[in-house]
């Protein structure tokens, strides 16, 4: 059956911000071992995926006039807390799913928790591609290194060659520069 109305579109605007928020999570992770950078941005689009999801369970609160727990409400701690029972299922979190408001205030609450480990997880990222680049950049580094050892024994190409390969040039005053910049 075809569902008409906004009430239908709000509900498949949600389903797919949960799905991307979930497959750019799983994307990025895929892409982990070879490019940090491809990580870290399907991490931040997991994460903007999921913000727009979390305001739209907080319109659906606000158009059903229903109330958004706060951070400190004894439910919203108790919907957090289940994240660190062990052996979590879809049953640890049923009661939680069938009255409208206490559905949409647990969704939330998960939404909160999911977005700060993805900030963590961003942090780390940033961190670990300001220390040793990504594995891109380390492969073309230890290539131009290599390269310039066979330059310094005579068995390579002559510097200038070396410095076109790499996209750079050298101009009169020995400063080294990228081609497209000017003498």
């Amino acid at each position: 059956t075809i569902r008409r109305g906004r009430q239908s579109r709000q509900t498949d605007q949600m389903t797919q911000a949960a799905r991307s928020g979930v497959q750019n999570i799983a994307e990025g992770s895929s892409n982990s071992g070879t490019s940090k950078q491809t990580e870290l941005r399907l991490v931040n689009v997991a994460r903007g995926s999921l913000e727009e999801l979390l305001r739209d369970y907080q319109d659906f609160l606000r158009q059903q006039g229903l109330v958004e727990w706060g951070k400190d409400d004894s439910r919203a701690r108790e919907v957090r807390g289940l994240a660190y029972r062990l052996n979590r299922s879809y049953t640890t979190y049923r009661t939680y799913i069938e009255d409208p408001e206490v559905a949409a205030n647990a969704a939330v609450c998960l939404i909160f928790q999911t977005t700060y480990l993805l900030d963590q997880q961003m942090q780390a990222l940033e961190k670990e591609l300001v220390q040793s680049g990504d594995v891109k950049e380390q492969f073309r580094s230890a290539r131009n290194e290599a390269l310039k050892r066979r330059i310094m024994k005579g068995d390579g190409p002559s510097y200038e060659d070396f410095l076109t390969q790499i996209g750079k040039k050298s101009l009169p005053n020995g400063q080294v520069v990228d081609i497209d910049k000017k003498d």
